[in-house]
């Protein structure tokens, strides 16, 4: 039988603080996207794990255009 995979809830681990980091990406990106329509469930997942990568990787990520 595989094994279960791990979820850590706990405080400070790398998927809360992914989840504090995508709740800043939406306090940020928000008013933007909603004005175009570009929040949807592909987006939320996309920006979380976006945002986990960015926490358990910090030098694997992406590097977007500058605004």
């Amino acid at each position: 039988m595989a094994e279960e995979a791990v979820v850590h809830v706990g405080e400070n681990s790398p998927e809360q603080v992914a989840f504090k980091l995508f709740h800043e990406v939406v306090s940020a990106e928000g008013p933007a996207l909603g004005a175009k329509g570009g929040v949807n469930r592909k987006w939320i997942l996309d920006t979380y794990a976006e945002c986990l990568l960015a926490v358990r990787l910090p030098s694997h990520r992406l590097n977007p255009p500058h605004r």
